[in-house]
């Protein structure tokens, strides 16, 4: 067993492989529903996009609700101060979640003109809402978020959804929306040829190249936002308390962590090169590999903001003290290590069945295949 504040780390990083998990496999089919609109020009060709999603999508949505709940259990002020004050924005994106079981399953029933191109419609805005929202959400943790504990750690959310729409975090959502349209576009480029995969290849391109400078300025912007410091003496192993620390707000104290552990640079770093080395590696026609250094992409910018913010997980903006941490936002000692062993046991079971589902259906999607099964194919 781990003492307790080993698995408050580990928590940390789990929660983060979860996130990254939900960007790169529910991420690429959030990003080929953004492009189907543009890459596919008629029925056949739409159909094609879809179909090299189609058998996967809804098994992909595991790890978005295994990292819900991994928050949830693992970090419960986190889930309901979050879902309480990012409640609209929450709703948003269930709201564009449902287009995408009801367009995948309904599109191709009614042999319609304006019946399709209303689901194809659908299908956009259920790819491209929900990691625009995620990456203003991240805007904002980095910012800070208006709230505040009482005695009896009941938090009080005081602001609104539309000032969640600041200029930062909108630019943190293009960093997010750019970034999981790369990734769908990878790998809709590896599954495609033709016009479809050269409409894509150049959808892909821009993408890369539109989330390198996003990032790039997010960051750059970033050193002249207030970050957060603990400035009281933290036990790591003590039960959580947020209210039981000093917390004071400083220009550049995002950037402190790369200070002390410089090795951390690599992330930023590895968003960035693994963007241009998509850019250059889906142009070249490496499809797989375009794959493998967007999802890398992925880890890089999604490990940028884990490492900036530790070991802040949400900040508050009107009660410092009442910030969030690894140390003092986390569930039991005991609720800690049984999630654990459950993870090491169900997590390896849940990427050996991922890749055999995606061995068995690899291969080209074609318009030729599309026609033949016309009844069996989405």
């Amino acid at each position: 067993m781990f003492d307790y504040s080993t698995l408050k780390i580990i928590w940390w990083l789990l929660v983060g492989v979860l996130l990254v998990g939900f960007a790169i496999m529910d991420g690429h089919d959030m990003g080929v529903g953004t492009l189907l609109p543009f890459v596919g020009r008629n029925d056949v060709e739409r159909r094609v996009v879809i179909n090299t999603v189609g058998p996967h999508w809804d098994g992909n949505q595991v790890w978005f609700i295994t990292g819900g709940g991994a928050i949830f259990a693992a970090w419960p002020l986190v889930y309901a101060t979050a879902f309480s004050g990012f409640y609209w924005a929450m709703l948003v994106v269930l709201w564009a979640l449902f287009f995408r079981p009801v367009g995948f399953d309904y599109r191709s029933k009614i042999a319609n003109p304006t019946w399709r191109s209303t689901w194809d419609w659908g299908l956009f805005v259920g790819g491209a809402v929900p990691p625009l929202i995620f990456g203003v959400a991240f805007g904002n943790l980095l910012q800070g978020v208006p709230f505040q504990f009482d005695a009896y750690l009941i938090s009080t959310y005081t602001g609104s959804f539309w000032q969640l729409l600041n200029p930062f975090a909108l630019l943190t959502g293009v960093v997010s929306t750019a970034m999981i349209t790369m990734q769908g576009g990878s790998y809709l480029a590896h599954r495609t040829e033709g016009v479809i995969q050269a409409r894509t290849v150049r959808a892909t391109v821009g993408a890369a190249l539109v989330m390198i400078l996003a990032f790039v300025a997010a960051g750059i912007w970033l050193q002249s936002i207030e970050g957060y410091r603990i400035t009281s003496v933290v036990n790591p192993s003590a039960l959580p308390d947020p209210l039981a620390k000093t917390v004071v707000r400083e220009a550049g104290a995002w950037m402190a962590n790369y200070g002390h552990q410089p090795l951390m640079w690599a992330l930023p770093a590895l968003g960035v090169l693994g963007a241009a080395l998509t850019a250059w590696l889906v142009a070249m026609r490496h499809t797989l590999s375009a794959f493998v250094t967007s999802s890398l992409a992925i880890v890089g910018v999604i490990g940028t903001a884990g490492a900036s913010m530790f070991p802040f997980v949400m900040p508050s903006s009107t009660s410092l003290a009442s910030s969030l941490t690894v140390w003092d936002s986390v569930s039991s000692h005991l609720t800690l290590d049984i999630m654990f062993w459950a993870t090491l046991i169900f997590m390896p079971m849940i990427i050996v069945y991922t890749s055999w589902a995606y061995s068995v259906m690899r291969g080209k999607v074609t318009a030729e295949y599309v026609q033949e099964n016309d009844h069996a194919a989405y």
